[in-house]
């Protein structure tokens, strides 16, 4: 039975993505932090339209000291990970603390390249092994006011084309989604205004859905994918490109 690790999986893209996965007969560890209610209550629909395939609820910090080795010690057949955690820093450089930009770098870049190596070996035996990173448009085009989560977002990607090649001939994709501005709570702070402004200039007029980004996912952790590697696929209609 095909299984996936997917971070952040109570967040709006994260808990999406598990759906969509669910669906297409993946069996999901799924990774939260604090909402454990939204887990709680896709666990229950889960194992009540997929009673084959297993789910498996994984709590970890993904800024702690242990929380890789707590996280991965759980885990056991994997042929997937995808990572979807992740939180932003609003405000200009210049009040932006060393600490919260250790946070940050930890939470998008050291740790899920720390999960990546733990769970190489067993993602390797897979033979179609699959890891697809939700990075960001501002990854690469940059944003003013967003400046470091912009730098970390942009550090995904960097690994995400450099660790392709090591593992290509295992037969193990690495690939990057890049959303623009989707309809999550890391939009919330904006004013209506601001939506209506955001929202003009974007060629197609509108924020995106949660669902549009996982059917990309979706569609890269399928075995026709194999020849899709080292790739950045960008999902933000049309903004910032």
């Amino acid at each position: 039975m095909k299984a996936v690790l997917v971070t952040g999986s109570s967040g709006d893209i994260g808990s999406s993505i598990c759906q969509a996965l669910a669906a297409e007969g993946w069996s999901i560890y799924l990774h939260y932090h604090s909402n454990q209610q939204r887990i709680t209550d896709m666990m229950q629909e889960f194992q009540e339209r997929y009673p084959n395939q297993e789910f498996i609820p994984i709590k970890a910090d993904l800024v702690e000291e242990n929380a890789v080795e707590m996280l991965t010690s759980q885990l056991f057949s994997l042929n997937a990970v995808v990572f979807a955690h992740g939180t932003t820093e609003y405000g200009l450089l210049d009040a932006l603390t060393p600490e919260r930009m250790d946070y940050l770098w930890k939470m998008h870049v050291k740790t899920p390249i720390l999960i990546t190596q733990a769970t190489q070996s067993k993602i390797h035996k897979s033979n179609q092994g699959r890891i697809v990173f939700i990075s960001s448009v501002y990854g690469e085009m940059g944003s003013s006011n967003e400046v470091f989560y912009s730098t970390v977002k942009g550090a995904q990607l960097a690994f995400v084309k450099a660790y392709s090649k090591e593992v290509a001939s295992w037969g193990i994709t690495v690939n990057a989604v890049s959303p623009g501005a989707i309809k999550t709570h890391m939009n919330t702070h904006f004013s209506l205004n601001d939506l209506e402004e955001l929202e003009s200039d974007i060629p197609v007029g509108r924020l995106g859905e949660p669902s549009e980004i996982s059917f990309w996912v979706k569609q890269l952790l399928k075995p026709d994918s194999a020849y899709m590697t080292g790739q950045t696929l960008t999902v933000s209609g049309g903004w910032l490109k």
